[in-house]
This record gives structure tokens, sequence and C-alpha cells, in this order.
């Protein structure tokens, strides 16, 4: 363990809530009586086994600086009480107010708490501090989660394997060992009162989130938070942004700016934190800040589709090009959310260029450095059936080498669109061309139109609006620089991996029935046990499948297996999950079904089924 300003203890808790139910919860505080500042992590993810691993490396860490770091499990979930809500519910946003008052009023705390929280975990950490701005003094979200739809289009990519997760860690039991005989009643009632949240999920729009106490957002570029995070920064002066080479999560490297910006705004230390530039972000193989978002350094340049940028094909005669592209164009998009194995970046887009319509620049006199989100507006033929209109910029190398920059989509309601380009920061050098690539589908990122008609594009009255950097911005400012933090020794978690590993990402061509197939494999495959004898297996396959030219034949699944076990007690819980999405002509359907084992034996079995209109009221 290195050394740290302050000896610290850990002990865990249950913490009361005004209806009775208690939630477990880790708490590491320096030792004494001395009041310190608190930091809470509020999150579904299992304390005791999920998320143990990171929690033993920030939590003491940040103890070791002094501070209290309450770690909670929400209702319902590890080895807490109640049973399971909606995420980021109403119930689960009473029962972390409740938990933030309750951790400002113990003795070993000066009242003032900050809120750290990664993925929907950040996004609740916001909502959180708009509803106790005057308990919480700041803000630390990592990867915060939006809606899921993208541009108006039902995420495919993510959606379902997160459901089945979400429905996994719910039905998952307590802890005999923590709770006693208590744990089986406890964990019938679970499983009873579970709710997958699929018409809530499928039929919700983008997320808004108000930013009401100093807020610190942290994001990888590639992960679908960033314009969410760069959004954020625009609506806050008192928000500031760190954007660099990460897969999702909360980055080790940047702890040490989040314990500056906790003592700046919790125990009033003049840390500077304050006085850094909006937003610090990776641009390449270096770092740079801006000091207030919008850029006063970046200017938008605009490519006209019939001038700047050109495409071949088309003749003199017609007005509009059309777009129409085969349905599984998209199976090189590369991973919805990174999570920094080789298989998740886009490989080379040649094979996606080659179905779509692609508009080319000429070769760059210059370099081009993009910060922020390009927009794509576009007068599109009127009339027909609903569409979808998925667009990438890519940089083409002199030997014709695609590389993906960013993209986006967007289902429009008329004939002038815009679409916006998820955020990015890359330097496109001299000599390379910009290709804008435009597709009718985009799978299985989003859910494809109905309909393959596809649609027209009138280039004269279309144009690409690139955010580019100045490229002396950097000229006579301070380096942007990190300290590596010490942190304490890994848990002792021991990993055994399948003996036949799957691949990270298979896609199959069935060529004599049309067929494309993607099946993917996430890192958490493996069976790990704890330092304390749990032992926790996890298996997850997620599938997709599409026929070149029909759309209503796109499918996915996602099929999870939990199983826990203390083989010295003789406590065996195995939890299967599997969710399936398709789609017809007007509505998305969806199949949740879950069993539950105990010792081999199924003890629990539930299937829902949903139906929601492809069109939001």
């Amino acid at each position: 363990m290195p050394s740290y300003p302050f000896h610290t203890t850990r002990e865990d808790l249950r913490i009361p809530l005004p209806d009775g139910t208690e939630l477990a919860a880790r708490l590491w505080r320096p030792v004494g009586e001395e009041p310190v500042p608190a930091l809470l992590e509020y999150s579904g993810d299992r304390l005791a086994d999920r998320t143990a691993a990171q929690d033993a490396r920030r939590h003491p860490w940040y103890a070791g600086h002094g501070y209290a770091a309450l770690r909670v499990d929400t209702r319902g979930h590890g080895d807490s009480g109640g049973t399971p809500g909606e995420p980021g519910g109403e119930q689960e946003l009473a029962d972390g107010t409740a938990v933030t008052d309750w951790l400002a009023r113990r003795p070993w705390s000066t009242g003032r708490v900050g809120l750290l929280g990664v993925g929907g975990a950040g996004t609740t950490a916001l909502r959180l501090a708009a509803r106790a701005p005057g308990t919480v003094g700041a803000a630390v979200t990592a990867c915060p989660e939006g809606g899921h739809r993208l541009g108006g289009a039902l995420l495919a990519a993510d959606l379902h394997t997160r459901l089945t997760a979400l429905v996994a860690d719910a039905a998952l039991p307590p802890d005999p060992r923590r709770l006693g005989d208590a744990w089986r009643d406890r964990w019938l009632a679970r499983l009873d009162a579970l709710q997958p949240p699929v018409d809530a999920w499928l039929a919700a729009g983008d997320t808004t989130v108000p930013v009401s106490v100093p807020t610190l957002a942290i994001a990888g570029w590639g992960d679908p938070s960033c314009s969410f995070v760069l959004r954020l920064l625009a609506e806050s002066p008192t928000a500031r942004a760190l954007i660099g080479p990460w897969p999702h999560g909360l980055p080790e490297d940047v702890l040490p700016e989040t314990l500056r910006w906790w003592d700046h705004w919790l125990r009033g230390v003049d840390t500077g934190a304050d006085q850094e530039p909006a937003l610090r972000s990776r641009i390449g193989d270096r770092w740079a800040g801006d000091e207030s978002w919008p850029s006063p350094d970046v200017r938008t340049i605009h490519y006209g589709l019939d001038g700047a940028l050109r495409t071949a094909g088309t003749s003199s005669d017609e007005r509009y090009v059309r777009v129409r592209s085969p349905q599984h164009t998209g199976l090189n998009a590369g991973a919805y959310v990174p999570r920094g194995r080789p298989a998740d970046q886009p490989p080379d887009q040649r094979e996606e260029d080659g179905r779509s319509v692609c508009f080319d620049s000429q070769p760059l006199p210059e370099p081009v450095e993009l910060l922020g989100a390009p927009t794509v507006r576009l007068r599109l033929r009127e009339g027909g059936p609903p569409t979808l209109v998925a667009v990438r910029l890519c940089a083409v190398h002199p030997d014709g080498t695609s590389d993906l920059v960013t993209r986006g989509v967007l289902t429009p309601t008329g004939p002038d669109a815009e679409v916006e380009l998820a955020a990015c920061a890359r330097t496109v050098p001299a000599g390379h061309r910009l290709r804008l690539a435009f597709s009718s589908t985009y799978w299985p990122w989003v859910w494809p139109p109905a309909d393959t008609t596809g649609y027209g594009l009138d280039p004269s009255r279309s144009t690409l609006s690139l955010p580019v950097r100045h490229l002396a911005a950097d000229i006579g400012a301070a380096p942007v620089t990190f300290e590596t933090p010490a942190l304490p020794e890994p848990l002792d978690i021991h990993l055994t991996e399948p003996l036949t590993a799957r691949p990270e990402h298979l896609t199959v061509h069935d060529i004599g029935r049309h067929e494309w197939r993607t099946e993917l494999s996430p890192a958490t495959d493996g069976t790990r046990t704890h330092p304390d004898g749990l032992v926790r297996d996890e298996h997850t396959v997620t599938a997709y499948r599409i026929l070149t030219d029909a759309p209503l034949s796109a499918q996915a699944r996602t099929d999870h297996t939990v199983r826990l076990e203390r083989p010295d007690a003789g406590w065996d819980i195995t939890v299967q999950t599997r969710t399936q999405l398709r789609c017809d002509a007007g509505h998305f359907l969806s199949t949740v079904q879950l069993r539950a084992l105990e010792a081999g034996s199924v003890v629990f079995t539930r299937e829902w089924q949903h139906r929601v209109p492809r069109e939001r009221p």
C-alpha cells in the first residue's frame, strides 16, 4: 500500500431510507474524529463483486487524501434491501437524495458532499446534484449516458446488451455471508418484482440533464458520451471537461485531476482547478487546452457537396443523387461503446464506402485539425416513406485507405435536414482527402427503416460544416500535463479465462441465404475468484442478423449467464437472461427471458414481451 497523507479504515454499512429499507454500502475514510468532506458513488453495479476491483483502487486512494469515500448499491441490487426499480427513475433518485442527506449528517462529515458516477450512474449523479445543490458541492461524471436513440433512430447496438445485463444484475441475490438466512426470501421477492424497462427505453428520446453544481466531465474520444460532455460544457460556466484516448469508464490517470476538483470545491483549497481550460483534450499525439467552449480557436469551414466535395456517377441532368444501401451497411462500424479492445476500433472503411454514396475533396494542401461536432445540412427529395440518413466522415490516405473520423444518423422529418455527427478530435494530414459517405441504413448501430427505397440527395443545396481548430492555437499556451497517481495494489482477484476463447467480433456472410451475422463477446467473460472466496462466472454472447435486402429481417439477441458461488458454504446461484429484439413495419418487438437456478434447480422463470410503436408520440 503506498503512503498517503492519511491512514484509512474500511467498513461495510447499512444505510436506512425513510421507508425502512436499508442500502448496502462500503465506506473508506481517514482514521480519526476530524470531520472531512464526503464523496458518494451510487450505482446498481454490485459493490461486493462486479465493481469490487475498481472500488478497491480509487476509494482507498480518496480516503488516503482526506475524504470519506462511500460506495452504495441502489435499492434491490447487490446486498441492498427492497426491490429493483427503473434505473435513473424517481425511486432511485429519491433514495439517492436520502443517502446524500444521511452522508452529510454523519459526525465524521463536514457536510460537504461530492458526487461521482460512471456511465448511467454518472447521469444519475448529475440529477442528484440538481436535487440537493445546498449539500452537493461538486460532481465528477465519467462517460455519462444519454438516451437510447441517435438522431431520432432507435439504437440497436448495445441497447439490448445493456438491458440484458441490467435484468441479470437486478435478478442476482444478496450474499448469505452478509444477510444470513434472510437472503433467499429477499431474492425471491426481488425476482417477483423485477420489470425490465423496455417500454421506457424504446420510447425515450435524448436525455436532458441539468448542471447545477461545478462539474468535471470525463470521456474518451469514440465514446458516445463525447457530444453529451461538450453540450454540458457549453451550458455551464463552472464545468470543465477532459476528453482523452480512453475506453468507456473512469481512467485511473485522471484521478489526481478529480482530487484537485474535490479539494477546490469541497475544501476551499486554491488548487487552480477552476482556472484550467474549459476543455482539455487529446488531439493526435498531444494534449491541447481550450479556455472556453465553444472555443474561439475553432472556426466553421463549409464544404459544398457540389463544389469542394464531389461524387462520381451522377448524370448532369439529374438534380438528386439516389442513396440506397444494402442492409448490411454498417457492419464495419466498430463498437458503439469502446471498451479498449482491438476489435472495438472500426477497420478500413473502403468496404463501407463501396456500399455508400461518397463525396470526396481534393487532397488537402495543409493539415486540418478537427475539434467538435461536424454537421451536414441536406436537401432531400420531398415525399416518400420514412427513411434513415447515415453519414460518415472519413480521411482517405494517398494509398486509398479510408479511416473513419466520425459519423451520425438522422430520421428526417422533412426535405431540409441537419445531421449532427459525433464530436471528434482529429488531425487530417496534408495530402489526404476528406470523404463524406451517405447510406440509407447503418446496421447494427441503429434499426433500419421498414422501406428500402432510400432517399434522393440534392448536392447543390447540401453542405458539410467542419469545426476546424487553428493550427497555431497552442502557441504560447501552457502545456497540458497530468500527475500520475500512486494507487493501492489491485485487489487479489483470480481470473480463469475460458479454455476456448470466443472471437471478440466475428462476422459471417451466408451467401446462399443472403444473410449477414455478427457475434460479439465481451471482455467480462471468465471466472473471477474474490479474496473472500466468492466466485463470479460470467458469459455473454451478442448476435445480430439481417438479410441483404430485407430490413424487417433484422434481429438482435444477447444471451447472458452469471453464476455466483461460495464453494465452502455450498451456495450456488445461476441467473440466465436473454433479450431478443426485432421489428415489423410499425413496431419494435422485444422478448426478455429470465431463468434463476439454485444449486442447479430452477426456482424462477419468467418471460416479458413488449410491442412499442416505431414512431414516438
